[in-house]
């Protein structure tokens, strides 16, 4: 099966050489194949976030490759990889501009990875597929383009950013907690949503929760990461029978230490 990301040996340090030195990432080794949906689960300083971060190009590594389609895009800037790699963060507003309008932010999602030019503002052509991917969500969205973002609730909020992120169908999909600020009804609506997407599109997706259940529920894999490395990895029918007890069983065998799960909704 093709691969789309590939990470051989990846290392990152803060603050190195300082009474404050935290080595973060240490030789991580991972590859995704074409069309995973993963889920990344693990305790607070496991190293999730730090993770997500030098995929997208917001953290140089110290040490090790990054490879997208076969591509080695190490040393890229966040922004050059942009145009491969699509985020939705933990914070409804960061993926969105609150001024702009709802079709304002769709077009500017949809020349992600683009030339711009000097065009006549948005086509009928393009507001009539914006109305059909917001119908999709089922939030009455495609009704309101001209409706500035600011207005919209988180959910609304976050549901179009994801549809933003997935407009132009990116290489790689990255959801940092992305429904960790939403209440539970709401998130549930979220999380729904974003399945709904990936399958459709077959998005390879990496998805960091802080929810045991939904990192089994969610996904053809989940791993699981403690003090750095990667300590669980599961897949295909061994997934599919997991119970948060087996997680639990496998993180203590394969990292010698314990976590609960209230550890991790915590985190």
């Amino acid at each position: 099966m093709a691969k789309t990301l590939e990470l051989k040996n990846i290392h990152k340090t803060f603050e190195a050489g300082s009474v404050n030195e935290n080595h973060v990432l240490k030789g991580i080794d991972f590859k995704v194949n074409k069309g995973d949906f993963i889920t990344v689960i693990g305790g607070n300083g496991a190293g999730k976030s730090t993770f997500l971060n030098s995929i997208a190009g917001s953290f140089p590594v110290d040490k090790g490759e990054i490879l997208l389609d076969g591509v080695d895009i190490t040393k890229d800037s966040a922004y050059k990889r942009a145009a491969d790699i699509s985020r939705v963060f933990q914070d409804s507003k960061m993926g969105s501009a609150s001024r702009l309008s709802i079709e304002e932010n769709l077009a500017i999602a949809w020349k992600r990875g683009k030339k711009r030019g000097l065009g006549r503002g948005i086509r009928k052509q393009q507001k009539d597929m914006y109305q059909s991917e917001l119908k999709k969500l089922g939030l009455g969205l495609e009704n309101r383009l001209k409706m500035d973002v600011g207005l919209l609730s988180g959910g609304q909020r976050q549901a179009l950013t994801l549809l933003m992120a997935s407009l132009v169908t990116p290489k790689l999909l990255l959801l940092d907690e992305h429904t960790a600020a939403l209440d539970p009804k709401t998130s549930q609506m979220v999380l729904d949503l974003t399945a709904q997407i990936i399958n459709e599109k077959n998005l390879t997706t990496l998805m960091i929760t802080h929810n045991m259940e939904q990192a089994i529920h969610y996904g053809n894999r989940l791993i699981m990461m403690n003090n750095g490395r990667i300590v669980v990895d599961v897949s295909g029918e061994e997934k599919e029978s997991l119970t948060v007890p087996d997680l639990l069983t496998l993180f203590k065998k394969n990292s010698g230490s314990e976590v609960s799960e209230d550890a991790l909704l915590l985190s």
